[in-house]
């Protein structure tokens, strides 16, 4: 039995636009406990402790995540396992984060009363100002009404929502703080697409041995050997300096066909080719490779001094799956 093509639609866009529309409730709601909080975070010399029940539990372990990822540490603990054993993670020096969108969660009780005990700060984040969890709060990030988008009221919708935005606004806000960069974001992030986007010229090039290079006066019946052996396609040809003067392709190959044995690497190569450093973003190299439509770069030292340092081929990127 299918469902009607119009109400679904008309539903999707209905509960898109309560949840737009709290989410506009809750960019109006923050104040001066916002900076609170992102304060308490920057003071502490431990971690972040994010903890919640049910389906609050979900987004406190999305927000966890987010903040570990971009220079805060942080971990979840469940709330039920502290009862048995975890509240061992939380120590002093550590800021806790507890979300409940009725504040009144009995699963809490005991890590709340743990953080008060050991006088660990808390941040409270609940629909209820009046509620157990934001009395017990240093700082209270208090949600604003807002309708869940259930129609019912009674499944979490608009209320996770805002709770995972507002996450997302602190581990920017404490990430904007660090000057958290694209370059410690990538440490965080070694493996996956973020990763590959990421990753650097110089953790793909090829180097020492493997790269194809040879001097100015070599034979060309010594470089097409070298061009076979090292099987890139393409020979670096190096001044008396052993800085890169030019590279030899297939096409230069083609272009001197007529008494090719009895030239060197320096008649038959295109000078002054396009490099690349090997600090420079490995999707720069690609967009150049694909703008030049060649299938590598030779990788030069970016004092200057144009001495190769390596090479990068179009399947090393590939192979990343940076393309």
């Amino acid at each position: 039995m299918s469902a009607d093509r119009n109400t679904v639609l008309a539903t999707a866009r209905r509960v898109i636009g309560i949840e737009a529309r709290a989410l506009d409730a809750l960019a109006g709601s923050i104040d001066g406990a916002f900076g609170e909080a992102v304060d308490l975070i920057l003071s502490a010399t431990g971690r972040v402790i994010v903890s919640g029940m049910g389906k609050s539990g979900h987004v406190a372990r999305k927000i966890a995540a987010t903040l570990a990822s971009t220079g805060t540490p942080a971990h979840f603990v469940h709330p039920a396992e502290a009862s048995h054993g975890d509240l061992g993670m939380m120590t002093r020096g550590d800021v806790v984060l507890v979300l409940s969108n009725s504040g009144e969660t009995p699963e809490l009780a005991d890590l709340i009363a743990y953080t008060r005990r050991f006088r660990i700060p808390m941040i409270g984040v609940a629909s209820r100002a009046d509620s157990a969890l934001m009395r017990q709060s240093d700082v209270r990030l208090v949600l604003p009404p807002a309708e869940e988008a259930c129609g019912t009221g009674v499944v979490p919708t608009s209320s996770t929502t805002m709770t995972l935005a507002l996450g997302d606004a602190l581990a920017v806000a404490l990430m904007e703080h660090r000057r958290f960069t694209p370059e410690m974001f990538r440490t965080f992030h070694p493996g996956g697409k973020l990763g590959a986007r990421l990753s650097k010229v110089r953790d793909l090039m090829h180097a020492g041995e493997a790269l194809p290079l040879a001097a100015l006066r070599t034979p060309m019946s010594d470089a097409l050997l070298t061009i076979s052996q090292k099987g890139f396609g393409v020979l670096g040809v190096l001044d008396d300096d052993h800085r890169l003067a030019g590279v030899v392709t297939d096409g230069d190959l083609r272009r001197h066909m007529d008494g090719l044995l009895e030239r060197t690497a320096g008649d038959v190569m295109t000078r002054a080719p396009r490099t690349i450093g090997p600090d420079a973003l490995a999707e720069e190299a690609v967009a150049v490779m694909n703008e030049k439509q060649i299938t590598c770069l030779f990788v030069v030292d970016p004092a200057g001094s144009d001495r190769v340092t390596g090479l990068l081929h179009i399947h090393d990127c590939l192979r990343a799956g940076i393309v």
